[in-house]
């Protein structure tokens, strides 16, 4: 029976709006970023069947199929075939899940699967260009407009209970812990150097270590008047791509490569589109009983910080301990690089689970239009 298994997991440092990454070309970013994966394990691209690459704002400089183009501009043969996911902020961590099951099903032997997103060159939103992608039949069913991500986020707060203190306080957690994990060396495997044309970036530039929850208390709450939703406690906008190499245990030996971590349960679900972030929830539990696991066997989780509120009412379900959720920051601290969280995600997830011995370890997201997927890994010893 195949598997799949990560042999290889790389990510580039993550940008903040408008610095050391906003100089470099999406497609280049994401090259580079498969140039360091192919280094990593002597990785000869001719082998590769396919790279999945998500991406949201499929416009401009992240048009024409970015994941094709990135694989050339890496260098690599031009046998080498590439396609281009968008589900929404889930995309990389959904090409993880074409990926792995391609493997399985035998229809790929080795697969790149990542993703990348350049919110500085290609602001959030563009792909709309004006017009609304909702035709008269969904307004007639949700209401005329797009939905609003912080407006769900505002609701998510109000139903759980959430207040602006304790989501403050939350954000102000992910900045300690990420600044913590840098100091440590804990992001050092996963980050690969970019060159930029004012030099190199090795580090992630949104971390805030002295961001206190009395400094985010004074921010203002932009989508609500009144509300408890802010800059500070949702996730930053960011730059950055990451990718993860994968194959089957079988012929990561004959390759001579060490996996890392078997992909062993991946899902997907719908929820509700106008709230849109509360689809995390239903998308563990998809997983965990896909999974045949306990949530007290999942040893770390991530639950991508795109708003404070999300974490905190995935965890006020699943009453899991603050110390296994987002352990060395998210989102908040890190940035949030649309079309390339879930492979940074996946990336963080599987680096930290080697690092602490951890044998499960399950990563979850919302996405626009109201989906999240879920997915699980396994330590490979």
């Amino acid at each position: 029976m195949r598997d799949a298994v990560v042999v290889a997991a790389v990510r580039s440092p993550i940008g903040k709006r408008a610095g050391a990454l906003s100089g470099v070309h999406p497609a280049d970013l994401s090259a580079r970023v498969l140039t360091a994966l192919a280094d990593r394990v002597s990785l000869d691209p001719a082998v590769v069947d396919d790279v999945i690459w998500g991406c949201v704002s499929q416009v401009g400089e992240q048009t024409f199929d970015i994941a094709r183009t990135s694989a050339l501009s890496a260098g690599w043969p031009e046998s080498v075939p590439g396609t281009t996911v968008d589900r929404q902020c889930g995309s990389s961590q959904q090409a993880i899940h074409f990926a792995s099951a391609g493997v399985i099903a035998g229809h790929y032997d080795v697969v790149v699967a990542g993703g990348v997103e350049s919110m500085s060159r290609v602001p959030m939103g563009s792909a709309v260009g004006g017009q609304s992608p909702l035709g008269e039949l969904y307004a007639k069913r949700y209401g005329d407009g797009m939905p609003n991500q912080g407006l769900g986020a505002e609701q998510i707060a109000r139903e759980w209970s959430i207040g602006r203190g304790e989501l403050d306080a939350y954000a102000e957690r992910s900045h300690r812990r990420a600044a913590s994990a840098a100091a440590d060396g804990a992001f050092d495997a996963e980050i690969v150097a970019i060159e930029t044309p004012e030099g190199g970036v090795s580090f992630d530039e949104g971390i805030r270590p002295d961001c206190s929850a009395e400094t985010l208390a004074t921010l203002r709450t932009p989508f609500l008047e009144g509300g408890v939703v802010s800059a500070g406690n949702s996730s930053q906008i960011s730059d950055g791509a990451a990718a993860l190499l994968i194959t089957t245990s079988d012929i990561a030996s004959a390759h001579g490569w060490k996996p890392l971590a078997r992909v062993h349960t991946a899902v997907v679900v719908g929820s509700e589109p106008n709230i849109m972030l509360t689809g995390p929830i239903p998308a563990t539990a998809k997983a965990l009983a896909k999974a045949g696991l306990g949530i007290d066997e999942i040893g770390a989780f991530e639950v991508n910080e795109a708003f404070a509120s999300v974490p905190l009412a995935w965890q006020a379900v699943y009453g899991v301990p603050e110390s296994a959720l987002n352990p060395i920051g998210g989102a908040i601290a890190l940035g949030h690089p649309l079309g390339g969280s879930g492979a940074r995600i996946a990336t963080t997830l599987i680096h930290h689970m080697a690092d602490r011995g951890i044998r499960y370890g399950l990563q979850t997201m919302c996405e626009g239009g109201g989906q999240a997927n879920a997915t699980i890994f396994e330590l490979v010893p």
